[in-house]
């Protein structure tokens, strides 16, 4: 059994308008370090796979299929499994 937790955000060619809002609020606040704020989704997936690389094929197959767009969205993902981390 692994979990996966997948990160999407936008491509870096796309704006992210809830992002800017996000950095001139926080500018407002007097918060003058922050540079940039990426806005995104994050969802946790269990799912139950013979072995890692069979995980990743799947968390991989119904990400692009499903949970993103894919002309204006990217993501990353972790598999966890048994408390230990496996790197997407």
């Amino acid at each position: 059994m692994y979990t996966a937790k997948i990160y999407v955000t936008y491509k870096p060619s796309i704006v992210d308008p809830q992002g800017e809002v996000i950095q001139a609020a926080l500018q407002r606040m007097n918060y003058q370090g922050i540079t940039s704020v990426t806005q995104g989704k994050y969802f946790e997936v269990n799912l139950a796979a013979p072995n890692v690389a069979a995980a990743k094929n799947e968390v991989a197959d119904f990400t692009d299929a499903l949970l993103i767009n894919q002309n204006t969205e990217t993501y990353r993902f972790e598999l966890v499994s048994n408390d230990d981390e496996v790197q997407s």
